[in-house]
């Protein structure tokens, strides 16, 4: 899918929470060989956000981040995305918050998307086809989640808290990126799930690579790639979505890519899987350090199941916005260990019985 009109990136931000619990600690307490985890997962540890934080409020401050780097005004964000499985509310839309906060609109498009972790660039797509029919000049997509695994479920290693913002709008030179294309692949496959009603998510462990990760990313890269005549080589930076850190050098593997242009983006050993805002995550950390005339390939996946894949091409413009906020290395350093406890504390997993209030 290439848009008539050119679009590019005017702005990306991000935000993490500083607590980290290492998956050491969640073995501890299960009573798990963390060496074992940590190999399998090649994941460390995770974020976690704090008591005060919430899908909303993370994604109200990678929003500041992508508006201060954008040098536009918020009241000429014409349209506004989240995509998150954690709102706040289960009938009330985050999107009109966040909004709000930002100081977007009130004549602007605002809506919640889901499509587990695909939701931040499944807004980004609806983003990127409001700017290219002149519908809107800006528009900001935003993938911010909270952790969402059941005590002592794999999933609890990690499910982590985070959030990305992205505006796009007509495309220049003066940008950050421009799009060359994009590609979606969807399917019905039952790999992850939450019922209504259900606290914790459900995964099907035999789906989770094959058929559901693995198809989805790989099928999409390599169609996206062969519409837009482009080979692994031709990229400069890839980021495939993150369930954590071993799917994705497998991916890149089985596509042909080096492990190299990995590099930058991969997050996951050290925040864990942000969910709507896992790839779009790693894509900022990329804009983070890119280069004028590098191309980078971003593909995301979510569960249920689906991916978008997307080319860009970095700008001149992108080394007078990159300083005007703060970098992802920036929040990954501030980091502020915590045990299982406080990590139940903070993400409401102690219930309180005997009639207290």
């Amino acid at each position: 899918m290439k848009p008539r009109s050119a679009v590019s990136i005017y702005g990306w931000g991000s935000y993490i929470p500083p607590y980290r619990l290492t998956v050491a600690e969640i073995s501890r307490v299960w009573g798990r060989d963390p060496v074992q985890y940590e190999e399998e997962l090649n994941v460390k540890e995770k974020a976690v956000a704090g008591p005060d934080e919430d899908s909303a409020t993370m994604a109200v401050e990678a929003g500041r981040n992508a508006l201060n780097r954008s040098g536009i005004s918020p009241k000429e964000i014409g349209a506004l995305y989240v995509g998150t499985e954690s709102p706040p509310y289960a009938v009330k839309p985050t999107a009109t918050t966040v909004a709000e906060a930002l100081g977007v609109g009130p004549f602007s498009v605002a809506a919640d998307l889901e499509f587990a972790c695909k939701a931040g660039t499944e807004g980004l797509q609806a983003s990127i086809a409001l700017v290219a029919s002149g519908m809107i000049r800006y528009g900001m997509a935003i993938g911010s989640d909270t952790a969402q695994g059941g005590p002592g479920d794999h999933l609890e290693y990690t499910a982590a808290s985070g959030a990305t913002a992205i505006i796009v709008g007509p495309g220049s030179k003066e940008a950050a990126a421009t799009l060359e294309g994009s590609i979606s692949f969807v399917s019905d496959t039952p790999d992850f799930w939450r019922r209504y009603g259900a606290r914790y998510p459900s995964h099907g462990e035999g789906f989770t690579g094959e058929p559901a990760y693995f198809k989805h990313v790989e099928g999409a890269t390599r169609a996206l790639m062969e519409e837009l005549g482009l080979k692994p080589s031709d990229f400069d930076y890839v980021v495939f979505h993150q369930p954590n850190g071993r799917f994705p050098l497998t991916a890149a593997r089985d596509l042909g890519f080096s492990p190299s242009a990995l590099k930058a983006g991969l997050l996951s050993p050290v925040i864990g899987n942000t969910y709507a805002a896992a790839s779009i995550t790693g894509f900022s950390a990329v804009l983070d350090v890119a280069r004028a005339g590098q191309r980078i390939l971003v593909t995301s996946f979510g569960s249920g199941a689906g991916s978008d894949s997307f080319s860009f091409v970095v700008e001149e413009g992108i080394e007078a916005r990159r300083d005007k906020a703060k970098r992802v290395m920036d929040y990954l350093s501030r980091r502020v260990e915590i045990d299982y406890a406080l990590y139940l504390k903070f993400r409401g997993g102690i219930r309180l019985g005997g009639g207290a209030k």
